[in-house]
């Protein structure tokens, strides 16, 4: 997912270090805050990997800043991470959430699609929160009123992003 982010907000722009963690944590931090033992390392993985570039450009006040952007690997690498997003990408909804803010950068029509329609299966598939003896528990199965509010939130949501998906598809 950070990998991801990473890639996606320097895919719209060159950025330095600073700028990048506020953007990921306006993206991610309500779930999962991002650290800078957690973001270096990362950028260096990418950089190591020749995905990614840093530029050294003087400080407005004092020391240089470093200035990071994707290299024609790292763009291809996002386009190709968005057009074929792992199985938990697709069902964890924070993960899901970091490659639908980046979709757009596909340049195909078909391809967000098609995208959006894995999503899409995934919700239509039958799911539950818990079971019973191997069993799929129902809310209607559950008398405690917060596991029935996880249910009701659930399907909620899950009807709220079915009619989003299905209106979106038709439009592209």
């Amino acid at each position: 997912m950070l990998a991801l982010a990473i890639q996606g907000f320097l895919y719209e722009e060159p950025l330095h270090g600073y700028e990048l963690k506020e953007r990921i944590r306006a993206l991610t931090g309500h779930v999962r805050a991002v650290s800078d033992g957690a973001l270096y390392p990362a950028i260096t993985r990418l950089e190591t990997a020749g995905l990614l570039e840093r530029r050294t450009e003087p400080g407005a006040a004092a020391a240089p800043r470093q200035t990071l952007s994707l290299t024609d690997g790292g763009r291809a690498e996002l386009l190709r991470r968005l057009r074929e997003p792992t199985e938990v990408e697709i069902t964890d909804r924070n993960r899901w959430f970091t490659v639908l803010a980046f979709l757009r950068h596909l340049p195909s029509p078909g391809e967000q699609a098609a995208v959006l329609r894995r999503r899409l299966a995934f919700l239509d598939a039958p799911a539950t929160f818990f079971s019973r003896g191997g069993e799929r528990l129902r809310a209607a199965d559950v008398d405690d009123p917060f596991r029935q509010g996880m249910f009701e939130i659930a399907r909620a949501t899950s009807r709220a992003e079915r009619d989003w998906l299905t209106r979106t598809i038709a439009g592209l």
